[in-house]
Parts: C-alpha cells; sequence; structure tokens
C-alpha cells in the first residue's frame, strides 16, 4: 500500500512518483490550493492538490483530522522550504488520493497536551502523538541495544516462568487460581531472582532475560504493577566482576542509544557515606548540595529539639546550607517545612542570613553568641544562604533531609546539567521492622552478608553489612544487585534471621535450600529497570510515558477497564469465590 514512507521523503526522490499512506495531520485548503501535512511513523511531508486535478481536489477538501490516507504522486521541490522536518525541502504533488477510514470527531489534538487520564483512556490516539512515537522508538532502541551487547558477550538468553509459586517476602504476590489443582494458586514473578540463581546451579555461566515483572504495590510515576527488567546473573564473580561489566554496558548502550558519554569509571559510595552526605542511597550528584552532620555542636545548646537526638547514638542533627535561600519568604519556609513532613519531619529550624549579614532564626535563643556563630561556621553559611535543621532518628532526618536537598536544588537550579552515575554499595544486611518486631531484608533475602562467618553475623545482625550494590543515575536507581548466598547453612540462618523458621523455609524455599546443597557455585548478578533508563534516555520522569499501555496511579487500564469483575460461572471454573467488602 506504499512505497515509501512519509517521514523519509527527500530530495534524492525528486521527479519520482510515489505513493504514501498515513493519517492527515492538517488540511488546509486555501480556495485555489490544498495542502496536507500527511503524518506516519516516520514523520510528515506536506502533499499538495493543484487545481487543475478537480477529483483529487474534491477528496482532500472533504478530509478531516485523522482521517486514514492513500496518497499517489510525483516528488518536487518545494519553494517555501521547511526546516523543521525532515522532508521539509521537497513536497508531493498529489495525482490520487483515496480514503482508507474515515476518522470521527478526536477527543484531542495530536499537537494539544491533554489530561493524563485523557490520554490513558484514548491511549491508541495518545500514542500516535509524535513525541510518543519518539519514546517508545527510544525503548526499542535501547532493548535491541542491550541484546547485541549480551549476545555479542556470550550471555544465553534464557526463559523463566510466568506462573511460578508464591514466595512472599517483599511485594505482595498477584495469584493466579490453578484450576486443576483446587483451591491452589500460582503466582506471578516478582522477579526472576530464584530462577536465576538455580540456573548458576545447573552450570550456566552467564545469564540475561528481558523479563516482565509483576508486584502488587502503590503505584506512582516511577512505579507499575507490571514492569520490565533486564535480568542477568554471572556465576564465579564478585562484586567488582559485576560492576565491572555492567558499568561497561551500560556506558556502551547511552553512547549507542541517544549519543551520551558516561563517567571513563563511575564513583562509588558506602550507603553510609551516602546517606550522611545526601540523605539518599540513590543520590543526584548533579545537585551540589550535602548535609552536615552538626550533634557535636549542639547537644550542649538549651534546644532539647536538638540535645535529645544530638545524645542519642541512634539520631541525627543534620544542617542544609542553601545558597541564596534568604530570598526564602516565610510562607515559601513554612512550605519546606511542609515537603519535609511528608518525609517524617516533625518540624522544620533554620538560620536565616541576609544580604547585609543580618541573622533571623527561631533557635538564636538558645545558643550562647560564640555556639551559636561556631554553628554558623561549621555548615559554611555566608551572607544570602538558609540552613534547615532536621533532628530525630538517623534515617528519618536523612530521609526528610535528602528530600529538602533535592526540592532546593531544583527551586534554586541548582541541578546541572549531563549525566551524573555512581555505584552506592555496602548495604546494611537487614533493617528492624518496630511494628513486626522483626528484621527485614533491605535488598532480598537471598543477598550474602560481607562476613563468611555465621556466628558473626548472628552476632552483629544490627550492624551487618550485605554485598549488594545498587547503580544510580542521576537521583535515580537504574539498577540493583548483589551476591547471593551459595552456601545452604548460610541461607538458613539469614531466613532464622528474618523470623522464618526452618518449617516455613522448607514450605517456601525448599527448592532453593535442596539446589544449594548440590555444589552451588560462588555467583552474583543485578537488575536493570527497562522502564526507568528508557524515561532517562526520553527524557521525561514518567515511566508510563514509555510504557505502551501503562497503568494509572490507581492500577487501572482506562483504556480496557481492567481489573473487571469476572462472572461466577468463570469462578467457578478456578474454585474462586469472591466476598464484597461488606462481607469481608
Amino acid at each position: 500500500m506504499r512505497t515509501h514512507f512519509c517521514g523519509l521523503i527527500d530530495e534524492s526522490l525528486i521527479g519520482q512518483t510515489v505513493t504514501l499512506s498515513g493519517w492527515t495531520d492538517v488540511a488546509r485548503n486555501l480556495g485555489g490550493v490544498c495542502f496536507i501535512d500527511l503524518r506516519d511513523h516516520e514523520g510528515i511531508v506536506q502533499v499538495t492538490v493543484e487545481p487543475g486535478n478537480e477529483a483529487v481536489f474534491a477528496v482532500a477538501a472533504s478530509l478531516g483530522y485523522e482521517d486514514v490516507l492513500q496518497v499517489e504522486g510525483v516528488v518536487r521541490a518545494r519553494e517555501a522550504v521547511n526546516a523543521k522536518i525532515r522532508s521539509g525541502r521537497v513536497e508531493v504533488i498529489a495525482t490520487r488520493i483515496t480514503v482508507l477510514n474515515k476518522a470521527a470527531p478526536l477527543p484531542f489534538h495530536a499537537h494539544e497536551n491533554p489530561t493524563e487520564e485523557t490520554r490513558l483512556r484514548y491511549r491508541y490516539l495518545d500514542l500516535r502523538r509524535p513525541q510518543m512515537q519518539r519514546m517508545q522508538r527510544t525503548r526499542t532502541r535501547l532493548v535491541q541495544a542491550l541484546r547485541r551487547h549480551l549476545d555479542a558477550d556470550g550471555f544465553q538468553d534464557i526463559e523463566t516462568p510466568i506462573l511460578t509459586k508464591a514466595t512472599p517476602e517483599g511485594a505482595r504476590d498477584f495469584l493466579v487460581p490453578a484450576r486443576m489443582h483446587p483451591g491452589e494458586f500460582y503466582a506471578l514473578p516478582q522477579s526472576p531472582q530464584l530462577f536465576k540463581q538455580i540456573l548458576m546451579v545447573a552450570g550456566f555461566d552467564r545469564y540475561y532475560q528481558i523479563a516482565r515483572c509483576f508486584r502488587d504495590e502503590a503505584l506512582r510515576a516511577d512505579r507499575q504493577l507490571e514492569f520490565t527488567q533486564l535480568d542477568m546473573e554471572f556465576a564465579f564473580v564478585r562484586e567488582g566482576d559485576v560492576q565491572d561489566y555492567v558499568e561497561g554496558m551500560i556506558r556502551a548502550i547511552f553512547k549507542e542509544v541517544i549519543d551520551v558519554e558516561l563517567d571513563a569509571r563511575f564513583p562509588r559510595l558506602t550507603w553510609a557515606e551516602a546517606m550522611r552526605r545526601y540523605g539518599s542511597d540513590k543520590p543526584d550528584l548533579r545537585i551540589d548540595l550535602e548535609l552536615v552532620d552538626v550533634a557535636a555542636l549542639v547537644k550542649d545548646s538549651q534546644f532539647a529539639v536538638f540535645t535529645g537526638p544530638a545524645n542519642d547514638p541512634d539520631g541525627r542533627v543534620a544542617a542544609l546550607r542553601i545558597p541564596g535561600g534568604a530570598s526564602l519568604s516565610r510562607k515559601q519556609i513554612d512550605e519546606y517545612a511542609a515537603h519535609a513532613a511528608k518525609y517524617g519531619a516533625k518540624g522544620l529550624a533554620y538560620i536565616k542570613i541576609d544580604a547585609a549579614g543580618a541573622v533571623s532564626s527561631p533557635i538564636l535563643k538558645f545558643f550562647e553568641e560564640d555556639a551559636f556563630a561556631a554553628l554558623v561556621k561549621h555548615v559554611g553559611a555566608g551572607n544570602g544562604d538558609i540552613v534547615f535543621f532536621g533532628a530525630g532518628a538517623y534515617t528519618t532526618v536523612s530521609d526528610f533531609m535528602g528530600a529538602l536537598r533535592l526540592k532546593a536544588g531544583k527551586d534554586f537550579n541548582l541541578v546541572a546539567d549531563g549525566w551524573r552515575p555512581l555505584w552506592v554499595t555496602d548495604f546494611p544486611m537487614f533493617e528492624w521492622d518496630a511494628e513486626a518486631q522483626r528484621y527485614v531484608a533491605l535488598h532480598h533475602p537471598f543477598t550474602a552478608p560481607a562476613v563468611d562467618d555465621i556466628a558473626d553475623l548472628r552476632t552483629h545482625a544490627r550492624t551487618a553489612v550485605s554485598r549488594g550494590y545498587d547503580m544510580v543515575l542521576n537521583g535515580n536507581e537504574i539498577g540493583g544487585g548483589s551476591i547471593r548466598i551459595h552456601r545452604p547453612e548460610m541461607q538458613s540462618a539469614v531466613f532464622e534471621l528474618l523470623g522464618i523458621d526452618a518449617e516455613e523455609a522448607r514450605a517456601k524455599f525448599g527448592f532453593l535450600l535442596d539446589a544449594l546443597n548440590y555444589g552451588a557455585p560462588p555467583h552474583g548478578g543485578i537488575a536493570f529497570g527497562i522502564d526507568r533508563i528508557a524515561a532517562l534516555m526520553a527524557g521525561t520522569e514518567s515511566i508510563r510515558d514509555v510504557i505502551a499501555f501503562p497503568k494509572t496511579t490507581s492500577a487501572q487500564c482506562l483504556m480496557t477497564g481492567a481489573p473487571s469483575p469476572i462472572a461466577d460461572a468463570q469462578l467457578a471454573e478456578v474454585h474462586v469465590q469472591v466476598a464484597s467488602p461488606q462481607e469481608r
């Protein structure tokens, strides 16, 4: 139905007859002549209908927006050049136009900016928009480049099951009733983690998979119920082996897909250092602001909000200096406090120094003059600056001060251009869940601890460090991995520390423990979020823009109406009864 794509028509085709197919982007009837911007996935070309061809002119004059056309015509040099498009030096003089399908009046124009709800409800129209086409093609190029890179380096692409065993030790599983086994269920995989470890036990040296994964959890701009990751695993490796390989891979992929040169070597920060300096385990290094610990300077002050955490080994008092921040009004300072409260802050103290050096602060009265001057000097504050302070539990303070750092960076245009990748390493092995009164794994329960001695791990579980590592880019975690536990006795010990007794471990993970008993090699790996990397490459903040058919933040597909009720007869086939919310 076509000889060429619209967006690829150029001067090399002048004088030739072409057949094009596409959508009416714009149709202009100027009385004596008609101009049609015909669009396909490669772009736009101008089709001109001259007045001498009455039959074609009549068709052109009747066209509506997004009508589907087939156009036959001759390529001619264009008098009024449009330098914004590839085909802008030529036009197609139509000799025949066939309307393949008329379009009803549309809910929005391709060049408008509709609401996200409208975009998702009419996703097929949203995806026609040139910017959405570009984003999807960026994603396609990313996946193609990854496959070429890994195939060339001897990785085996191995599929793992979609219907698998429920092992709820993280996010909630999506459950699938097993019709042939009444009362039993499959689970959709949250990741191929256990299968890829078993592949290493089975003797496969390098595995990868572009894997679909599912997690029944709350959604936001960078999270979906179903997502795609590049899953990788290596046998006989240490942390540095995995990191060095995938770092080179990511550098090569960014160069190939979007022609970006990443750092020759990514810096490495331990988790503890990242939290201390940036208040985040995925710091955005484009923002040249750091947190400063001030507990030693405030522990003897008269300000109880500071002195409690400053004298508590699990507490923290941290400061954030914002250059030029003295311009903030009291209302804006209150907005910063409200932002910090979203991340756990109970209040936000500050010091403001105006351009003339005058100091205003609600905490000034709690300090001796010399002590206050030492505090200001320690945080490096000068004329025109504001300093925010956070006090409380170490992790909570780090979280909300890290969030303030990001907000200040954007508000004061302190986010530098470019790409700043890094590794965050040496994560805590466990974190304490006060509500459940037990440890939970910070990465997952199959991550190896930095110590090989089980007794040592049990004794120092609270401060134990794992062999986990994350790759971070511009404040986004794009990949996470670890060296895995390959000895069954260590895996059993970790389960025990996580409150999973031997019976539960056998029921949930017996197949893994059995596999580790039969000569499991040391192994490790990593998984990269395809959606997140594609979004970064495409220059969008939401991964929904690079997923063809995403869900809303309320976990719905507005286009299809999913999720939807299931008929009783179909539920009966899978031995399931549904209780209403009132009955539950």
